[in-house]
Order: C-alpha cells, then sequence, then structure tokens
C-alpha cells in the first residue's frame, strides 16, 4: 500500500529511483501494478489508513508515516525508516502552536478547558492526560491552523519546515512526536520466511534509492607524483578505490561524494593534477 495525498508523488519518485515504477491508468486510478515479482498488487490510499489495513492482513506491507501507527495504535512490523518526507529529507513533526500574541511557552501554560484543533486527536488525547491538562480536543478536516484565535485557542498540527504555522501567525510551543516514513508490514506475513526475503529485498532497493539522493560518482586519473594531493582533498563514503593505470605511470580514482560542492572539487582536483575527471550520477547505494 502506498500513500496517496502529500507524500504521493514523493512516494512514486522514490519508487521509481529504485526501480519499482508504479503503473497505472490514471492519477486518480487507486490500484495499480509494478512489474516485480515479489509484488502482487498496490493500492494507494491515504496514509492515515494504511496501518490499520496492513495490522488487519488487507495487505502485507505498506508505507506509512509514524505519526499515523501511533494516532491508531496499530500493531504492525516496522522494517525499515525510509527518510523522506513531502519536501525534504527531514522528518516532520507533530507539534502544539498556540497564536504568537498569547504568553503561553509550554502545554504547562495552557488553562484548563483550552480548546485544540488538531487531525491527530489520539495523540492529543493522550498528550494532554500525560500533562494533566483538561483539553477539549476538536477534530479537524484539513486547514487546522487556520481555525486558531477563532474557533480554538491552540493547534496540534503537522509540520515540516514550520513556515505554514508561522505565516498563520502561530508559534510553537512544544512537540509531541518526531515522525518518519515508515515501510511497514503485518506481523504475521513478517514472520513467513518467503516473503521476509521479499520484503527484505524490497528495503533493500528503497533505502539504497534514498541514500544515493544527492551524491554522484567521481572518477578520474593522476601520476603517481600527484597521488597524495588529490587524495588529501578528495572526499569519500568510506575510502577512494585507487587502481594502477595499465602501461602508465599513474593510478585511476573512484569515489562517492556529495553532489553539493562538486562544483568546487572539481577545479581544485585539476589544480592538484587529476585529469580525465568524470561526474556520474548514481541511482543506488547499497552499504
Amino acid at each position: 500500500m502506498l500513500p496517496k495525498g502529500s507524500l504521493e508523488h514523493a512516494t512514486l519518485q522514490l519508487f521509481e529511483d529504485a526501480d519499482l515504477k508504479l503503473h497505472r491508468s490514471s492519477e486518480r486510478d487507486y490500484f495499480g501494478r509494478i512489474d516485480d515479482p515479489r509484488i502482487d498488487e498496490v493500492a494507494i490510499l491515504r496514509p492515515q489508513e494504511i496501518p490499520v489495513y496492513v495490522q488487519d492482513g488487507f495487505f502485507d506491507i505498506g508505507i506509512t508515516g509514524r505519526d499515523w501507527i501511533e494516532e491508531t495504535g496499530s500493531e504492525v512490523t516496522t522494517l525499515g525508516e525510509l527518510r523522506y518526507s513531502k519536501a525534504t529529507s527531514n522528518p516532520i513533526r507533530v507539534v502544539l502552536a498556540v497564536p504568537n500574541d498569547r504568553d503561553w511557552t509550554s502545554a504547562d501554560d495552557l488553562p484548563a478547558g483550552v480548546k485544540i484543533s488538531t487531525e491527530l486527536p489520539e495523540i492529543t488525547r493522550r498528550f494532554f492526560e500525560k500533562k494533566g491538562i483538561d483539553a477539549r480536543i476538536f477534530l479537524s478536516y484539513g486547514a487546522t491552523e487556520a481555525k486558531v484565535g477563532t474557533i480554538v485557542d491552540a493547534c496540534v498540527d503537522v509540520t515540516e519546515t514550520g513556515s505554514t504555522l508561522r505565516k498563520q501567525g502561530l508559534k510553537i510551543i512544544d512537540e509531541l512526536l518526531v515522525s518518519r516514513t515508515e515501510f511497514i508490514a503485518n506481523p504475521a506475513s513478517a514472520a513467513d520466511a518467503v516473503k521476509r526475503a521479499a520484503m527484505d529485498d524490497l528495503t533493500t532497493l528503497l533505502t539504497g534509492a534514498i541514500e544515493a539522493r544527492g551524491r554522484v560518482l567521481l572518477k578520474l586519473n593522476v601520476s603517481a607524483d600527484d597521488l597524495e594531493a588529490v587524495l588529501e582533498i578528495l572526499p569519500s563514503l568510506k575510502a577512494p578505490t585507487v587502481n594502477e593505470l595499465a602501461h602508465e605511470d599513474g593510478f585511476a580514482i573512484e569515489t562517492v561524494t556529495d553532489k553539493r560542492g562538486v562544483n568546487e572539487l572539481i577545479p581544485a582536483l585539476k589544480a592538484r593534477g587529476a585529469s580525465g575527471i568524470l561526474e556520474l550520477p548514481i541511482t543506488k547505494i547499497v552499504a
């Protein structure tokens, strides 16, 4: 099961990067196929529905956020975190936000009977119960932050950067949960040896595609005299690969490095004697 909505585009791009491209008749189709023998069928549904359907065995695996696993209280097996979200690779946060003009600085400052708007009522209820604060919680069906100051006193909302909350004149005063996207499985399915092997294969492909993002492969040649000067500034995941050139006094080097900064690195390598420098894209890195 793949998530529909805010995570949909990023998830479909990840699956394509992992050579698991989804095929469907239109963007409105809730079902599709992936040309891989380990995947029988694919459904695209709201992320808040996915933990329950996976828990109950309607599907073996799914992708959703830790926030929805916690909200639904679903018993699922986590195959791994997938470090991506709607706009960045950062986790999302479930936060408590209030108007800027209030002098509240934490949840402990809120008065009894405070009115809270949220799309995550169970997480919110547990948070305020633990704090011993009597809060009136109202389920929101969208535009949660827009209700603050007019209908409710505060909101519990999901944010990736905090920009939407700031635009609405709100400040974050507490954090309830840090949530990453997770690859989850039905516990019984995960305990099946054949299914688990397929799940582990898919996890390898997805995490490998994420690991490769923002990285490139550099290949270059260098003479023996300039080798140490080049290696001195050459970044790598562990250590560069260095091989002797056939019939020549020199070496061929390969290394993986961040895409960011490579525009400065390549001229610096050339200045230290490197030649034949190639920059190549990477689609997967499997540790």
